[in-house]
């Protein structure tokens, strides 16, 4: 079965496309945004009525995110996942790249409130599902604090500076996209050579199933 992509020259994409495809990142849901639409990241409608992103788009989109966290100071970059599913690929990420991880509630007044213990100075924000991850994005909005997402075909784009379009629902898709942006921000580091690869793989990235959501 044709996997929807035309052949691409070898070395075009981060990784494999089988290796996409089998984390399922491409996969939406039966809605869309017609914002994403208009643009091109949705590439086709799946018999079941599943949208499907252009794979490279996520890919372009996981290089843009990558350079831009690299440029900020690690410490004043914030990445947040309300979800379960989220909370071991942020804090991997964060672990590799030195980013600061915020999972679980978010507190208001997190970037609002200076007077608060558990206030957070953030230069650039990272969130796994705009859905969910409301009230850091209306914090950073307010503040004018670029914000990176993770964009499923479903997913509010208010106040996103920066959309990564992939599948944010599926553990081993938000793994393989959090090990990638990791890799790469150390690519543009200058810490990591370009091709090579993380100490650990991908699999070291995903949730457990005892972490997620009923």
């Amino acid at each position: 079965m044709s996997s929807g992509i035309a052949p691409v020259p070898e070395g075009e994409f981060l990784v494999a496309i089988e290796r996409y495809m089998a984390a399922g990142v491409r996969l939406g849901t039966r809605m869309s945004n017609k914002y994403l639409e208009g643009r091109g990241f949705i590439f086709s409608v799946r018999h079941d009525g599943l949208r499907i992103f252009d794979l490279r788009k996520i890919d372009e989109r996981i290089r843009i995110a990558a350079r831009m966290i690299a440029r900020y100071d690690p410490s004043k970059v914030v990445v947040v996942s309300s979800k379960p599913y989220g909370w071991k690929p942020v804090q991997m990420f964060c672990k590799f790249t030195g980013c600061r991880p915020i999972v679980g509630r978010f507190i208001p007044g997190t970037f609002t409130n200076p007077r608060a213990s558990y206030y957070i100075e953030a230069d650039l924000l990272v969130v796994t599902d705009p859905k969910v991850d409301v009230q850091p994005i209306t914090e950073a909005a307010a503040l004018g604090i670029p914000v990176i997402a993770l964009v499923d075909t479903d997913s509010p784009i208010q106040y996103i500076d920066l959309i990564v379009p992939c599948n944010n629902k599926g553990r081993r898709s938000l793994a393989l996209i959090y090990w990638l942006l990791a890799r790469q921000v150390l690519v543009e580091r200058g810490l990591l050579k370009p091709g090579e690869d993380l100490p650990v793989p991908p699999e070291e990235f995903e949730a457990r199933p005892t972490e997620l959501e009923e």
